[in-house]
């Protein structure tokens, strides 16, 4: 079966500018990115490199740094790595149609076993990012909820408030900048 079946099903790449995508070629070092998406609702798209893919997940408050906080982050359908180049605006009418922005992206390590992370519904890892560094973890719920924890370590933090970051980390627009440059080109 198409790891991006799903993906590609949802979208009309006739309208929106997004990536169709293929199933890829994994890089030297496990990509991440985390999207800042403006759509029905407000959140942060999470997305890991895994299999050819982007494993992804909506976080509805976005990470946080303290590691007492459970952020709860709703398991979405694959992504194509492409994605992580994404950032623009999804045309209304179209799914998930609104702003979004690169809000974060490095790379990434198992801690644990991904294929037993997944299968047993825990797994933990390291980011490498330019805003979210050091230890996290996935914790599975119940069907497609999870949790997304930092763990305690030299980068948590309860006092940071990453929503604050509200800059591309590559382009260094704002959301507002992103749909006016959207709209006048």
């Amino acid at each position: 079966m198409n790891k991006l079946a799903k993906y590609q099903k949802k979208r009309d790449f006739l309208k929106t500018k997004e990536p169709k995508g293929k199933i890829g070629k994994s890089f030297k070092k496990l990509k991440f990115v985390v999207q800042h998406h403006i759509a029905t609702k407000d959140h942060y798209d999470f997305r890991l490199e895994w299999e050819g893919v982007l494993k992804s997940w909506a976080v509805p408050k976005g990470p946080s740094y303290n590691s007492q906080e459970k952020r709860l982050a709703i398991e979405v359908e694959d992504h194509p790595l492409s994605y992580r180049n994404f950032e623009g605006v999804i045309p209304k009418g179209e799914y998930g149609a609104g702003p979004v922005m690169l809000w974060d992206e490095g790379t990434w390590d198992p801690i644990t076993n991904v294929k037993e992370g997944f299968k047993n519904k825990i797994f933990k890892f390291t980011l490498n990012g330019k805003k979210l560094m050091g230890n996290w973890a996935l914790i599975h719920m119940e069907e497609k909820q999870w949790l997304l924890i930092k763990e305690k370590d030299e980068f948590s933090n309860d006092i940071v408030d990453l929503t604050k970051y509200d800059k591309s980390i590559r382009t260094g627009r704002t959301m507002k900048e992103i749909i006016r440059d959207e709209s006048n080109g």
